[in-house]
């Protein structure tokens, strides 16, 4: 019993990470219905970013909220400069658009703070939370940043009016024109608030992994999953498809023989793909109706 607490704990601090990404594709799914290969490279940079202004000595909370600042402000660039131009274009050309944000995001940061592997602080210490052996201080400190940001992220869609306008623009965005919101910079909002949850989600996640180039690789895939099994239009279904996908991958790793940790992704997925043949649009998600 208390092995198999402690995976449900785990999976749960490692699915706090996966909810955050998965967040972030679902801010850009909804905004421009298409998934962002680039984005957890965009969240790797951002990390570097918050790393670098730690080296200069800057307090990591300080060196935090303007990394946030920093990736709102890139993500919004990113949109307007790249993803404005091919608004109208096939959806093949969107995907290559994102493969080779994807090549020169990840080129940049090796060229900038190369390939090596690098320490990245923890703003809550590594002790046991509680004097529990089960869980750390940094895990339960990720999962109660991805609560507050899945509050913040409710408060804001429910009761301003920047969060209901960038609602209808994805919802009915001929509708919204009509009553005078500019849908075109509601797009480009959403980029910049998915370029800043995703640099939560690598500021959380480099302590465990370490900090190099490629170390959202796999949180972007696991963030993918998470946001398809919850629901690609529902950011409430992407955070609980992120526990669920982190406490599943340790139960699996650790209760199904021959798993280990090569081959807990592929687990993972195929269970995915069971739900999606069952349900579609995610446990969460709702259906997409289109008139022909």
């Amino acid at each position: 019993m208390e092995l198999f607490t402690n995976q449900i704990l785990a999976g749960i601090s490692t699915g706090a990470i996966y909810a955050c990404m998965a967040l972030a594709v679902v801010m850009i799914y909804q905004a421009i219905g298409h998934l962002n290969f680039a984005q957890g490279e965009m969240a790797m940079f951002s990390t570097f970013i918050s790393w670098q202004l730690m080296q200069w000595g800057i307090p990591y909370w300080a060196a935090f909220v303007l990394t946030l600042v920093l990736s709102f402000a890139g993500g919004i660039a990113i949109e307007r400069l790249l993803f404005k131009p091919l608004e109208k274009a096939p959806i093949l050309t969107n995907v290559a658009g994102f493969i080779a944000l994807f090549s020169i995001i990840n080129s940049c940061a090796g060229l900038i703070w190369d390939f090596t592997i690098k320490q990245y602080p923890t703003p809550f210490g590594s002790s046991p939370f509680l004097g529990s052996q089960l869980i750390s201080t940094h895990q339960a400190g990720m999962i109660g940043v991805t609560l507050l940001l899945l509050l913040g992220l409710y408060f804001f869609f429910q009761y301003t009016r920047i969060g209901l306008a960038m609602r209808a623009a994805a919802s009915v965005p001929e509708s919204a024109r009509l009553v005078g919101i500019n849908t075109s910079w509601m797009v480009a909002l959403g980029w910049g608030m998915a370029a800043a949850i995703g640099s939560v989600a690598g500021m959380m996640i480099a302590p465990v992994v370490f900090l190099e180039p490629n170390m959202m690789g796999g949180v972007l895939i696991y963030g993918f999953a998470a946001a398809v099994l919850g629901g690609l239009t529902s950011p409430f279904g992407a955070v609980i498809g992120g526990f669920l996908v982190g406490i599943f991958e340790n139960l699996a790793g650790t209760y199904i023989p021959g798993i280990g940790n090569e081959l807990k992704l592929p687990i993972a997925l195929a269970v995915i793909v069971i739900v999606l043949v069952i349900k579609p649009a995610g446990l969460f998600g709702r259906p997409i109706v289109k008139r022909v």
